[in-house]
């Protein structure tokens, strides 16, 4: 049969652009449907405008630290509509540079909805039909709204990028690493900031004296976290809501309207401790579901789980032997790089005659929080349950902040097999863990035990030459 294309990818995130580029560069003919942005969650509403933010957020205390070390600062006043603006034309020109690196790769883009017809037919959103020789569906995730009464007045992760100007104030609901970064950004930037987790510690998953810590700091810069704590009731604020003192403690104030939620007023908001308050806005960071409805998917035999993610096998081919899918929307490991790499490993595979498994173990990663979280390999609490474990671990008051009279702690921690010595995990909070946790993930992927890291030559002064002088374990798990 002959095919209009070697490959069709449904999705124009880094997973989808990636796999398109290696495997037009490898010599087959490809084309990408993309009903959105080109460039995806990562680049349009993820990582990259989140990580803006970070940096805009980090000034206000840099502008504290700068006055502790000497210099004379003004007051400083952050200005949303000046950043915001200039956000939106920076991810405007990476989008560009997203379409330029496809059309120099000679991928047809269709900028609009694809589905699938069979095994090897794509339906565009016009009604055109393209036929292929292999399918690829890259087409990410979306934020999950709860199911709560009125659920609609609240914004998710996307919207935070298109608010016309900051709230007073905003109730964050989740505890996951998208609701702590935006605690601490809107934080940093002068929001008054709640954060509502029905958990009891924030950060599931990661190691426990790393969320501790990470939960404690958000303390310290004024972000109320409520653990134990969810939504019950929220409906657009009346002026009795306005007035009337709360559970919180002080009386709430009518905001600013920020986008175009509800009627873009004032919110209440009742939660299961019996507290109620208002707020001038509501963002639900209550996770994330894969973009796999309403592709037709199931009427070709393509197997979704239960949360609705492709079910993919190591070399990401689902049941339908031409189909395969990479990234979010396969519910493996969420995160940009990954989705990088599974659709180098796709090409490899399918045009490049190397199949090539995708590799999910020890991959490094960090949470931008401020302080930040970088992590890679096993918690302690993952570690204990497979086998007898060392626990290096120091927690200090970095010099820089402690000069400035912060009270800001950092902590170091390497968790070792005992009877291999091995460093099953590292996990750092501090400022700018993400940069240093990417070297130590290279140390841990390839498999170094303490005494490697023993051997290495501190870097002094420095936070991160703890990981190489922690000489005695603080404990035996």
């Amino acid at each position: 049969m002959e095919f209009d294309y070697d490959l069709f990818v449904i999705g124009g995130g880094s997973g989808g652009v990636r796999a398109a580029r290696v495997s037009a560069a490898i010599g087959a003919k490809v084309a990408l449907a993309e009903d959105s942005r080109l460039g995806g969650t990562c680049v349009i509403r993820g990582c990259v405008p989140k990580k803006l933010m970070v940096f805009a957020s980090s000034y206000r205390e840099g502008f504290n630290d700068a006055r502790a070390y000497g210099w004379d600062v003004g007051e400083a006043e952050f200005d949303w509509p000046t950043f915001s603006g200039k956000l939106r034309s920076e991810l405007d020109r990476l989008e560009s540079v997203y379409r330029r690196l496809l059309e120099s790769s000679n991928v047809d883009i269709h900028d609009q909805r694809a589905r699938l017809k069979d095994a090897h037919t794509v339906v565009l959103a016009d009604g055109t039909e393209k036929t292929a020789r292999h399918i690829l569906v890259a087409t990410g995730g979306h934020p999950q709204r709860p199911d709560v009464p009125n659920a609609h007045l609240g914004m998710v992760s996307d919207d935070v990028f298109l608010m016309e100007r900051l709230p007073k104030s905003i109730l964050i609901v989740g505890g996951g690493y998208i609701a702590c970064e935006f605690a601490c950004i809107l934080n940093g930037l002068g929001v008054e900031v709640t954060q509502f987790y029905r958990g009891a510690q924030i950060l599931r998953g990661f190691d426990d004296e790393a969320r501790g810590l990470v939960a404690e700091m958000m303390h310290e810069q004024g972000i109320d976290l409520h653990l134990g704590t969810n939504i019950v009731d929220m409906a657009p604020a009346s002026a009795e809501h306005v007035t009337a003192p709360t559970d919180m403690g002080m009386p709430p104030e009518a905001g600013h309207a920020v986008t175009g939620k509800g009627d873009g007023g004032p919110i209440w908001v009742k939660a299961t401790n019996g507290s109620e308050h208002v707020f001038d806005a509501v963002l639900f960071a209550t996770g994330r579901m894969p973009n796999s409805r309403d592709l037709g998917l199931e009427d070709i035999g393509v197997e979704i789980g239960r949360r609705g993610q492709i079910i993919v096998d190591e070399y990401s081919q689902t049941g339908v032997p031409s189909i395969f899918a990479i990234g979010d929307v396969t519910n493996r490991v969420n995160l940009t790089p990954v989705a990088i790499r599974e659709g180098m490993a796709f090409a490899e595979t399918v045009f490049g005659g190397t199949p090539t498994p995708v590799d999910h173990e020890l991959i490094p990663s960090a949470v931008f929080t401020q302080p930040e979280l970088g992590t890679v390999g096993l918690t302690e609490e993952e570690a204990r349950e497979q086998e007898e474990v060392e626990i290096y671990c120091t927690s200090f008051r970095p010099m820089r902040q402690a000069f400035a009279g912060r009270s800001d702690r950092v902590l170091m921690k390497l968790v070792v097999s005992k009877e291999t010595r091995r460093v099953l995990g590292c996990h750092i909070v501090a400022p700018e863990a993400g940069e240093m946790i990417q070297l130590a993930g290279i140390a841990v992927k390839m498999g170094a035990t303490k005494e490697d890291f023993d051997r290495t030559v501190a870097v002094h002064p420095t936070m991160a030459e703890e990981l190489v002088t922690m000489k005695a374990p603080v404990r035996v798990a």
